[in-house]
Parts: structure tokens; C-alpha cells; sequence
């Protein structure tokens, strides 16, 4: 059994759920809602407010959709009930982020700011000029918008500067040395 297939899912309070024909689960909560088509292999079932899946068989690929569903399903719950959220902090001499509105401006060290519109379920906070909090109830969406705003300008290894995850180290390397 997949250990991660084999653990139920437990259904918060305000969150509804519905598994309709195809495996199409779709999640209510007071973040938002999030709907997503599985593999119709699986077995999706509510039992006792807990969300079991099930695999037909022991091939690998039932083994490893088994996990992938579960994970998946999972994640749609945390995402309407509590949410998900990205760090990002900013370094160097002059680099800074700003709020118009709701786009994200970024100024780093270009001839011109860079400017991002986040997409729809997705919110921007800004604590400090130097962090960036970006928030939202999809995680695939959280990570890949924080993806996107850290590849704006990468952390270098020579002095650290740049856009980095809050957490992340910089493997840094040495400068050139005087002969």
C-alpha cells in the first residue's frame, strides 16, 4: 500500500466536497472553490467525513496515482480552508518591490521596473520593501507566481543579491583573489 494513498483525508469544518461521474472532485470552502478531474482508476469515496481513495490493483502506475490523488485532493482542502502562502525577500543595494494597486512593481537594478499582474485567486502583501508575500488558495498557482517573481532576478552566488525564498540559502562562492 502507498503510505501516503492509505491515509484518509479529513474534512474541516465549512469546507463541501462532491465527487461526481469521471472522478471530478470539486471543493467548496471560505477561501474559494477548486475543482479537478482524476484518474478513473481510482476509487474516490466519503466515508464517515473523511475522503478515502482506493486502488484497483497493485501496478506501478495505480501505485503511483494512489499518492498523486491523494496529495492532490488534500491540497485542495487546505487550500479552501486555510490557505497557502510563499516568502520571498529581496537583496542588494537599491532593490525594492511597491503596490499599485494590485500589481506588483519591482524595481531591481534594470533600466526600467518590472511590473506583474497577479493572476485571479492570488493576493500580494508587502510587509516591508524588501518581502514579498504571495498568497492564495491553489497552491499550484501560489508556487508557480512566486516561481515567476523569483526569476525576475535570481540570488547570485558572488554577493547574494536578488530575489530568494525566505529560508533558502545561497551556496556563495569566492570572488577573484589579487595575484
Amino acid at each position: 500500500m502507498s503510505r501516503i494513498g492509505k491515509m484518509p483525508i479529513e474534512i474541516p469544518k465549512g469546507v463541501d466536497i462532491k465527487i461526481e461521474d469521471g472522478n471530478t472532485v470539486t471543493v467548496k470552502g471560505p477561501k474559494g472553490a477548486l475543482t479537478q478531474k482524476f484518474s478513473t482508476d481510482m476509487t474516490i469515496k466519503i466515508e464517515d467525513g473523511q475522503i478515502v481513495i482506493k486502488r484497483p490493483s497493485d501496478l506501478k502506475r495505480h501505485k503511483a496515482f494512489h499518492g498523486l490523488t491523494r496529495s492532490l485532493i488534500n491540497n485542495m482542502v487546505i487550500g479552501v480552508s486555510e490557505g497557502f502562502k510563499k516568502e520571498l525577500e529581496i537583496n542588494g543595494v537599491g532593490y525594492r518591490a511597491q503596490l499599485q494597486g494590485k500589481t506588483l512593481v519591482l524595481s531591481l537594478g534594470y533600466s526600467h521596473p518590472v511590473e506583474m499582474i497577479p493572476p485571479e485567486g492570488i493576493t500580494i502583501e508587502l510587509p516591508t520593501q524588501t518581502k514579498i508575500i504571495v498568497s492564495g488558495y491553489d497552491k499550484q498557482a501560489v508556487g508557480e507566481f512566486a516561481a515567476t517573481i523569483r526569476s525576475k532576478k535570481k540570488p547570485e552566488p558572488y554577493l547574494g543579491k536578488g530575489i530568494k525564498y525566505a529560508g533558502e540559502r545561497i551556496r556563495r562562492k569566492e570572488g577573484k583573489t589579487g595575484a
